[in-house]
Parts: C-alpha cells; sequence; structure tokens
C-alpha cells in the first residue's frame, strides 16, 4: 500500500505531461504514475508515423476548435489558457524543437518521436516522477476524501486523482461504477472499404482536391484523396470519418458517397468537355487528361463512362460526354466497411463532458477527479489535434492539482 498526493492513472502523453506539469508547479508534491503496459507511450511512438505529430499550427482558439466534432464548445476556454504556442514554448524550453510543415503538422525537428519520449522520460526522472509500469487498474474507490486505487500489483492512496487512459473501456466501467455518465464509443478517423472496378487497379492515386458528400445525410467534406487497396483514405475521407463518427456507426459503415473529383458543377464540367471536341478532334479521349486529374484516375473515368480507348474526341457523343461529366463530378461509390488508419486508433465518446468542469478539467460528480485527453468524449481530425488536447486539458488539470490551499 503506497500513499502519494496524487496517483495518475495512464501512463500516456497526457499522463506524463500532467504529472510534469503538477512536479513543476508544486515539488514537494509526490507523483506517481500507473501505466499498465511495460513502458508506456506507445500513442507517441506511433503517432505521424513514427514522427510524433505534436501539434497543429493554428493559434487562433476560435479556428483550432473547428477541428473536434466532440469537444468544440467546450475546449473554447481552455485552448485560451494553453494552446499551440504555449506547447511549442512547453517543449523548446526542455530542448525540444518543432516545425511547421506545408499542411500545418508540427513535428519535433529531430523526425522522430523517441525525441518526445527522451523529453518525457527524462522531465519525469528530473522531477522525481515514480512511474509504475505493469500496473493495471482494478478498482477505484473513495474513502473520505481519500481515493483508493487497487491495481495487479498493489493498491495506492491519494489525495487527488487524474485519468489520463485514453480510450480504456475498462476504465470507463470502473467511472460508469462511480456515477460518471460515460457516452458509448464509437471509431472515428478511419479509412473507407470500397471495392469498384474505376479504383481496383489504380491504388496509389492521389486527387489533390475534391469534394465528397455521404448521400442521405448532411456529411460532406473536402481535401485531398487517396485511392488504397482497400478503398478510400487521406483528408477529405478522415475528416467525414470524424464528423460522421456516430452517423456512419449507426448505417454500421454501409453507404454512398458522392465524389467530385474536380471541383466544378456538372454543368460547367460538359460545356468544357464540349469545348473539346474541336481542338482535340483527332485525339483519343482517354490519352489526354484534363482537369489537372491524376492520369491513371483520368483513364478509368473514361471508361465508366462508356468511351472506349480507341474514341478520339470528335466521336465522343454527347451521352457519353454526358456521363463522363457525372464520372467527373458525381462519382458514386458504395462503403462497404472501414479500416483503422494507418496505427492511430481515436474513438468518439467517453466521460460526458456536460460532469466535467472545463476550468480546471475536475469532474462536477466527485471533487479532486481529474481528466485529460481521449478519456473524455472529446476527439479530432488527424493532425496533431488530438495531442493539443491532450496537453491542454494535462497542463491546466496539473495547475489546479498542483495548488494545495
Amino acid at each position: 500500500m503506497i500513499q502519494a498526493d496524487v496517483v495518475i492513472v495512464g501512463g500516456g502523453a497526457s499522463g506524463f505531461f500532467a504529472a510534469i506539469n503538477i512536479a513543476t508547479f508544486n515539488p514537494e508534491l509526490k507523483v506517481i504514475i500507473l501505466e499498465r503496459t511495460k513502458e508506456g507511450l506507445k500513442k507517441v511512438r506511433i503517432s505521424g508515423g513514427g514522427r510524433c505529430n505534436v501539434t497543429h499550427a493554428e493559434f487562433i482558439p476560435q479556428e483550432l476548435v473547428l477541428n473536434y466534432p466532440r469537444g468544440e464548445k467546450e475546449l473554447l476556454g481552455p485552448f485560451h489558457q494553453f494552446m499551440t504556442g504555449d506547447t511549442v514554448a512547453w517543449f523548446e524550453e526542455r530542448g525540444v524543437t518543432l516545425k511547421i510543415e506545408d499542411d500545418g503538422r508540427m513535428f519535433p525537428t529531430s523526425n522522430t518521436s523517441q525525441t518526445i519520449i527522451d523529453c518525457f522520460k527524462n522531465e519525469a526522472k528530473k522531477c522525481g516522477i515514480t512511474i509504475k509500469y505493469e500496473h493495471v487498474l482494478k478498482s477505484i474507490k473513495k474513502r473520505g476524501k481519500i481515493w483508493c486505487l487497487d491495481t495487479n500489483n498493489g493498491s495506492f492512496y491519494a489525495n487527488k486523482i487524474l485519468i489520463a487512459t485514453g480510450s480504456s473501456i475498462k476504465v470507463w466501467n470502473l467511472l460508469e461504477g462511480l456515477g460518471h455518465a460515460i457516452v458509448t464509443p464509437v471509431p472515428s478517423l478511419f479509412t473507407f472499404n470500397v471495392t469498384d472496378k474505376r479504383i481496383k487497379d489504380i491504388p496509389g492515386v492521389v486527387a489533390k482536391e475534391v469534394d465528397i458528400k455521404v448521400l442521405g445525410t448532411h456529411l460532406e467534406s473536402q481535401g485531398p484523396l487517396l485511392i488504397t487497396h482497400e478503398g478510400f483514405s487521406a483528408p477529405a475521407i478522415l475528416k467525414l470519418s470524424a464528423f460522421g463518427a456516430l452517423e456512419l456507426a449507426e448505417r454500421d459503415y454501409r453507404f454512398q458517397i458522392q465524389i467530385n473529383f474536380i471541383k466544378i458543377p456538372y454543368g460547367d464540367c460538359l460545356e468544357v468537355l464540349k469545348e473539346l471536341k474541336y481542338p482535340m478532334a483527332k485525339k483519343k479521349v482517354i490519352k489526354f487528361t484534363q482537369f489537372g486529374l491524376p492520369k491513371r484516375l483520368w483513364q478509368q473515368l473514361v471508361l465508366a463512362s462508356g468511351i472506349e480507348a480507341h474514341v478520339i474526341w470528335a466521336d465522343a457523343s454527347k451521352p457519353q460526354l454526358e456521363r463522363l461529366s457525372v464520372q467527373l463530378t458525381k462519382a458514386v461509390f458504395q462503403v462497404k466497411g472501414k479500416s483503422t488508419f494507418k496505427e492511430e486508433f481515436v474513438t468518439a465518446g467517453g466521460v460526458d463532458l456536460k460532469e466535467i468542469n472545463f476550468k480546471t478539467f475536475e469532474s462536477k460528480v466527485h471533487k479532486n477527479l481529474y481528466f485529460a485527453g481521449e478519456v473524455l468524449n472529446i476527439d479530432a481530425v488527424t493532425g496533431g489535434f488530438n495531442f493539443q488536447n491532450a496537453w491542454t486539458g494535462a497542463y491546466i488539470a496539473a495547475r489546479h492539482i498542483s495548488n494545495t490551499e
């Protein structure tokens, strides 16, 4: 049985970040991290393809919150307390510089997640934080003002606790037992499984800017589209999956999407194609890509329009050009499932946000119980936004936890 001032459940990004800040704000506090795995920080290690997408170069709170399908309203206040610029400064103060890539994602200049892991572990050691690996939480109880946490490797008593376990069904069940409402988790940030002749033989092709709609819903998005062996991925799809997480789950991930590959209306597209019949008269339609589309994608859409490989522009009929316009601006694909985006698994769901004081990230149900990261019903699109939520919640919680008054 071990007594501590603060016990943090979860040795991931938000857990380490909170612990280091607590110990920095108040060095007299005894802080313990309980981590169920052998080493912790797994999600940090795999983030951004092993480079760790620390945050995103969006420095206006009102703009930053727009990247959170769940948590947009609640995070506006916290982001005024601690957000992107503060994150950059925090790491720089500890010798870790970040760089901004063209798409706004921010990574350590070393290009490896090990830099962030080393930073956390070195800072934790300097601060005298105790880390207990392979400690699986079995129960949480409150005895008067003291919290008792039982694990597979012993019991721990603390005045204050912070839950930073991410998407853990077991922990959510324990919190439900304490009286907290849990929003049923469903996957977010996933790719679409599509089997279709038009894309079967062209994996790896990228359409740089498309418009996508989920038919029968209000869901739509824009951005790059990647054709994969399984179907579709890249930002345009991931944004749809995040903002449509609940609705797409209700549809059992079976629905139709409509893609405009060239971002101009059907009528305008048709007029352009008609005008090409004269200057391109003797050239084969399939050979000369239009609208800046990737060549292989153009060829598949031409064939799908019923325009055979030998057809020249002069011989292309009005119905054929109409069908090609449809393929370019209103192509419909049937989605028949989902796949996890790389190794990054994000869920929509968790502790109900109505039960959290977002000035402190403390529970409204129990005093001295705090939360940070994806254990809450907060999630974001890809690009470093989920980590920024983790840093912000952990920092604010740490500041209030370290206040012993």
